[in-house]
């Protein structure tokens, strides 16, 4: 069994038992949280489509870790202007192992 979920403005593709890192949720190591944006289960030769969402699915997870992600430089300049910048950025994960998939 697998389904596609929606959750920080991108598409998962998870089953039970996966551990994926998405955009930070709030929450604490142990707790529990509820995908309700599920676009599409299959169990089988059975698949469920949804319009845009599956009507009484839900994807349950267990917070794993929050945690940051991979530096990423921003390098800002101005050519012939003796303008440069340069910043770092790093995004905060939520790290989720997927429980349970209830149709």
């Amino acid at each position: 069994m697998y389904a596609v979920i929606k959750t920080g403005g991108k598409q998962h593709l998870v089953s039970p038992g996966d551990v994926l890192s998405i955009e930070k949720v709030e929450g604490v190591k142990g707790d529990s949280f509820v995908f309700n944006e599920v676009l599409m289960v299959a169990s089988g030769e059975d698949i469920r489509l949804g319009t845009p969402v599956v009507e009484g699915a839900k994807v349950i997870g267990e917070i794993v870790a929050q945690k940051k992600g991979p530096k990423i430089m921003v390098f800002r300049m101005k050519r012939r202007k003796s303008y440069h910048k340069k910043t770092g950025h790093r995004q905060p994960l939520t790290c989720m192992k997927i429980t349970e998939i209830t149709i």
